[in-house]
């Protein structure tokens, strides 16, 4: 049986309010912090969070834009914003971190972060930050970044799952990602899914009847396994 609850916290006088899933049932257990998509904390991370927690990890969804986002417009203007302040979104998933790190049942020397679509934008900013995390996983993940150079701080492995027809994340995108890891001699690995567009792991893409933007269940539980893996080399048994 898993626990939850929600979490306040602050970052820079800003408030957000994350969601704790708890599987540990009372062992110390590595942590996770999950990072949501353009849209917001939406059901997705939650259930993402609760997926992880049934696995007997303790996982936390973290918030980031500490609002909720009603528009497309919103959600781009919002994302831009923190894409030209990195040192603000590095913060707020570092904080993320450290609550997951708080946790009475979390090793806290053993950690991860994941995300999805910006939330994988997200945990590779943690990384390249230099935060101390065992590894992170990015799944559609945006890979661009105004700070390749801070490839060189990064401790963690590195995993990011893609997409082959991505409108998002094109292949001149990956490029430039292969190149900035290389130079920054990071343990990386990049898995791509053949036929695939974006959010192939968001249930709740298809209503949207977004161009490029699918919801594809082999590719889902595949990308899912490919991070249980990651995280059985990383992160070590759970019990």
């Amino acid at each position: 049986m898993i626990k939850t609850s929600q979490i306040a916290y602050e970052v820079d006088g800003k408030k957000f309010t994350g969601f704790l899933a708890d599987g540990s049932k009372g062992k110390k257990v590595p942590g996770i912090v999950v990072a949501h998509e353009g849209g917001g904390m939406t059901g997705h991370p939650k259930e993402r969070a609760k997926m992880l927690a049934e696995l007997g990890y303790v996982a936390f969804a973290m918030d980031t834009f500490g609002e909720a986002i009603t528009s497309m417009e919103q959600a781009m203007a919002t994302i831009r914003g923190l894409m030209t302040d990195l040192p603000t979104l590095r913060k707020r998933a570092q904080t993320a971190l450290d609550i997951v790190k708080s946790q009475a049942s979390v090793d806290a020397k053993r950690t991860a972060a994941i995300g999805f679509c910006f939330g994988g934008t997200t945990v590779l900013e943690l990384a390249r930050s230099g935060a101390d995390v065992g590894c992170v996983v990015g799944f559609h993940s945006g890979l661009a970044t105004a700070a390749p150079q801070d490839a060189k701080n990064i401790k963690a492995k590195v995993l990011v799952c893609l997409g082959a027809v991505d409108p998002i994340i094109p292949a001149e995108q990956r490029e430039a990602f292969i190149k900035e890891m290389e130079a920054g001699k990071v343990d990386w690995r990049m898995d791509i899914y053949g036929g695939v567009g974006h959010s192939f792991t968001n249930r709740e893409v298809d209503a949207r009847n977004l161009p490029g933007f699918k919801y594809d269940e082999r590719t889902d539980k595949r990308s899912w396994r490919t991070m249980r893996d990651l995280f059985d080399e990383v992160l070590g048994p759970i019990n």
